[in-house]
């Protein structure tokens, strides 16, 4: 992706390429993205462009659906279905930031603790606000809530 292009052109012109080389699961899993972009994009009272920030954010909710069903199916003893969610996973991935490692996670959530003041769990949702801007779509909230936890109950 060049820095001038959007990530939404980008989706599109690599669903375009996956197309001509007949890659089914990556075609699909594109035009399952872009039209959950396209339904973002008209929710509300009136349609808007959405910024890369917020694309990127609905390339992640689709990440966490297929990481969710991968585990669903996997519990159900389905694993060629949760194959098939891993390979939308690892496409999805693609465009999206690095993770955070748990050392990485836990170094910015002291970082925040630290900085609010936070003592205990009353304060979660301060230290929950002053992370999350730093962690910006590289780590799922649920993993961020789970450190902010720990290091509030002193673990």
């Amino acid at each position: 992706m060049t820095p001038s292009q959007s990530l939404k052109t980008t989706l599109r012109a690599d669903l375009t390429e996956a197309m001509r080389e007949r890659d089914k699961v990556r075609s699909g899993t594109l035009r399952m993205v872009l039209t959950a972009v396209t339904n973002e994009e008209v929710a509300g009272k009136e349609s808007r462009e959405l910024s890369d920030d917020d694309v990127r954010r609905v390339v992640a909710k689709e990440a966490k659906k297929r990481r969710e069903a991968a585990e669903a199916y996997d519990g159900a003893s389905r694993p060629e279905l949760a194959e098939q969610e891993r390979a939308e996973l690892t496409v999805l991935e693609g465009y999206l930031p690095a993770q955070l490692t748990d050392d990485e996670l836990d170094h910015l959530v002291a970082d925040a603790v630290q900085e609010t003041g936070a003592t205990g769990m009353a304060q979660m949702g301060q230290a929950m606000k002053a992370v999350q801007p730093r962690v910006a779509g590289r780590a799922e909230g649920g993993r961020v809530a789970a450190a902010v936890k720990r290091r509030l109950s002193g673990g």
